[in-house]
C-alpha cells in the first residue's frame, strides 16, 4: 500500500499544505500516479529520519496485505508464462521484465538493471534448471502488492548455477516491502524442496496444476503450524 497525502499528514502530524509544499520544493520523495501523489513507506521513514522528524511508530508497520501474504496469492497475481524468449541471461530477464504486471509508471529498465546487478554478484540459479531472479534491494518499485512471476524459457540458458545445468524456469520476485520480499523468497525456497512440486515445474505442467501444488503445500504448512500451537 502506498501512502496518500492524507495518510502522510496524519503519520507525520503536519498539515497537508506542508506536505504539498515539500512536494513542490522537491524535498520529499513522492510519485505522481494517475494524477495523485503517493509515497513509499520505507523511503519516508529514511527521509524523516534524515531530517530528524519525529516519525511515529505506525510508520514502521507493514501494510496489511504483507501480513496476510501467501505464495499462492503472489503467484496468481504475477502469473505463469510459457515459451519465453531469450538466448542469454540478459535477454531472458529482459523478456521476463516486459511481462511483469507492473504499474504504468514503473521503470522496467531500472528493474532490469537491478536484476542483472544481482546476478553479477552471484547467480540466482538454485540448480535443477531453476533460478529465482530478484533484486538485491527488495524495494525498487512501488508495486501495489507482492508478486511472483513464473516464466518457462523456450531455450535453456547458462545461469552459472552451482550444478552447471542450464536454466529454463525463472521465478521472479517483485515486492513492495522487505518483509514480503523475504517471506516470498523463503517460502519459495521451501516449496521447491518438495520433489513432486519440483517435478511439476520441470515438466512445465499447466498453470492450474502448478497453483494447485502451491496451495496444497501451503495448506499443509498452515495445518502443521496450527497443530504445533
Amino acid at each position: 500500500m502506498r501512502l496518500t497525502i492524507k495518510d502522510l499528514s496524519e503519520l507525520l502530524n503536519v498539515s497537508e499544505k506542508t506536505i504539498r509544499r515539500w512536494i513542490k520544493e522537491g524535498s520529499i520523495p513522492a510519485y505522481k500516479i494517475n494524477g495523485q501523489y503517493r509515497f513509499n513507506r520505507t523511503e519516508i521513514l529514511d527521509w524523516s529520519t534524515s531530517r530528524r522528524l519525529n516519525a511515529p511508530v505506525e510508520i514502521f508497520h507493514e501494510p496489511e496485505e504483507a501480513q496476510t501474504l501467501s505464495l499462492a496469492d503472489a503467484l496468481t497475481y504475477g502469473g505463469v508464462f510459457y515459451r519465453i524468449s531469450g538466448l542469454d541471461k540478459k535477454s531472458a530477464l529482459k523478456s521476463v521484465v516486459e511481462l511483469l504486471r507492473l504499474p504504468d509508471d514503473a521503470d522496467r529498465d531500472y528493474l532490469l538493471q537491478f536484476l542483472l546487478a544481482r546476478e553479477d554478484m552471484a547467480s540466482t540459479g538454485i540448480g535443477d534448471g531453476i533460478a529465482i531472479p530478484h533484486a538485491r534491494t527488495p524495494i525498487v518499485l512501488h508495486v501495489p502488492q507482492p508478486m511472483v512471476t513464473l516464466c518457462f524459457l523456450e531455450t535453456p540458458i547458462d545461469f552459472l548455477a552451482l550444478d552447471g545445468r542450464p536454466v529454463n524456469c525463472l521465478f521472479t520476485i517483485v515486492a513492495p516491502t522487505v518483509r514480503s520480499h523475504l517471506f516470498l523468497l523463503s517460502r519459495l525456497s521451501f516449496i521447491l524442496r518438495d520433489r513432486e512440486f519440483k517435478n511439476c515445474i520441470n515438466e512445465q505442467r499447466p498453470r492450474e496444476e502448478i497453483l494447485k501444488g502451491v496451495l496444497a503445500i501451503e495448506a499443509a504448512l498452515t495445518a502443521a503450524s496450527d497443530g504445533g500451537l
